[in-house]
């Protein structure tokens, strides 16, 4: 009878809520390519592939209608363009791995996509009825065109002072120690890179470029000159002082303007987070392709180094950052759009395509918890994100261009402002409640413009792996080299 009473008990309480994800941002790097140092660079068919299933994965996670974790309002096999943000710099690599990307998320609809004519027939789209889903392209200083060419991802930035934080790594006692130690461990390794790199180029210097001529060779060279010196140490080593070279010219604690690449995709996925709450849901998903300094930038802002040494190493091709907004409120129910203080933010890293590497969810900012409220994970954000240009030009120190404009409109602002204004910290605050406390940097209602301009701040970087700091300390003792990290914008990246 007792038993019989408790389970009517437990029978009259409210069933627990499930999760509901109500929008994504995601930010991926491109997948396999041609080598940085014989440009033109171009994304190999592998490449294609594996950022096609990366799509796929994201698609049976979020979009089908089985998905494991759908997204509320999301439409499951036709696309909508108005429910899909999606930018990619101006790049033959980028702008083809986010197409391979989409195609993987909305694949070809077949007889979906059969239109009836008014006269009883029927036509089917093109391709078994491809879906031609909208990839803005973003043109700017600090994005270029081509960017995986490039020499020196932080030149290319635009930023004055990220390009003079950069430049004094190579004036840095470490960088100096390193460059000298390793001295014969490139020069030893002519024979395989000596029809590229000259003995002058041959360092620690160029330890990107050298370690992705040679990646690019093992994985697509039946044969390599004098493969017999690319011993797995050799490469481990080549690997891990490319990542370190890389992740001192992408982030330092004491200099975070150098990670300029980072706080400016911070303000990107906080502006399309909260356009996805202040919209209720218009346009639940961003996506989009860059390099890897960025990544290498971000994880160093947001403390991801500190969770684990890995995050100093450059991510593999093909790998993505999510950032899932999720609420347990009754938000799919019909009965509103939660609030704020019901929503919540987490983040998940694939290293390497998603189809094949587990996307696995980290605490950011130096907090315990994966789930951070959505208020936390804004202010947080906002202490350093870059998300107009007036703030872009006064933290990079620029007063050309199209900062000449922004530094007059500035300085008459502040003069403006100084009076009537009590100095605390606005917050932009939405119709269901949903506030930003970091004013000029978030934005209350933020359109589609906007980010897009935004986004054009932030530079094409390329890509990395993990490595294990107490595996680089190993390995580096055995060739004198100094330090272990990762990288971001340095050299061919």
């Amino acid at each position: 009878m007792a038993s019989k009473a408790l389970l009517l008990s437990l029978a009259a309480l409210p069933l627990t809520t499930a999760e509901t994800v109500l929008g994504v941002y995601i930010f991926h790097r491109h997948g396999d390519r041609s080598a940085k140092s014989l440009p033109p660079v171009n994304l190999t068919s592998l490449g294609a592939d594996q950022v096609f299933q990366s799509g796929n994965f994201y698609r049976e996670r979020y979009v089908s209608s089985n998905a494991s974790s759908p997204i509320h309002g999301l439409s499951t096999d036709i696309a909508v363009p108005s429910q899909l943000s999606v930018l990619s710099p101006s790049d033959a690599v980028l702008q083809s791995s986010s197409l391979a990307f989409l195609q993987g998320i909305y694949p070809p609809a077949g007889s979906l996509s059969v239109s009836t004519l008014a006269n009883s027939s029927e036509v089917e789209a093109p391709l078994g009825g491809y879906q031609y889903v909208p990839v803005t392209s973003s043109t700017s200083a600090s994005t270029s065109t081509n960017a995986e060419s490039s020499e020196w991802l932080q030149g290319g930035s635009g930023c004055g002072n990220a390009v003079v934080s950069s430049n004094n790594y190579f004036q840095s006692a470490e960088y100096l120690s390193t460059l000298d130690s390793t001295k014969s461990f490139y020069s030893n390794l002519s024979p395989v890179i000596g029809g590229v790199f000259g003995s002058s180029q041959a360092t620690f210097k160029n330890a990107y470029t050298i370690y992705d001529y040679v990646n690019v060779g093992r994985i697509h060279n039946a044969t390599i000159p004098s493969s017999d010196l690319l011993t797995t140490e050799t490469v481990f080593q080549l690997r891990t002082l490319a990542d370190n070279h890389e992740w001192n010219l992408a982030y330092n604690e004491s200099d975070t303007i150098r990670a300029v690449a980072g706080a400016t995709l911070a303000a990107q996925i906080l502006q399309q987070l909260n356009g996805t709450l202040t919209g209720k849901g218009a346009t639940p998903v961003s996506i989009q392709f860059g390099a890897y300094a960025s990544f290498m930038s971000f994880f160093g802002l947001a403390q991801l180094h500190k969770v684990s040494a890995d995050f100093t190493g450059v991510v593999d091709y093909a790998s993505s950052i999510v950032f899932e907004l999720v609420t347990n409120a009754t938000a799919a129910s019909g009965t509103g759009y939660p609030a704020a203080e019901d929503v919540s933010v987490r983040f998940l890293l694939a290293n390497g395509t998603a189809a094949q590497n587990p996307l696995t969810a980290y605490p950011l900012f130096g907090r315990g918890d994966v789930l951070l409220p959505w208020t936390t994970f804004a202010s947080e954000m906002g202490k350093f994100a870059i998300g107009d240009t007036a703030a872009w030009c006064q933290a990079c120190g620029n007063t050309t261009g199209v900062c000449a404009s922004s530094s007059s409109s500035s300085s008459s602002s502040s003069s403006s402002s100084s009076s009537g204004n009590d100095g605390s910290t606005a917050a932009s605050t939405s119709g269901n409640g949903i506030s930003l406390p970091v004013a000029g940097v978030i934005g209350a209602l933020v359109t589609l413009v906007v980010i897009l301009g935004v986004e054009g701040l932030v530079y094409a970087l390329a890509g990395l792996k993990l490595v294990k700091k107490a595996t680089l300390a190993s390995a580096l003792a055995g060739s004198g080299a100094a330090s272990n990290g990762a990288g971001a914008a340095g050299t061919k990246a």
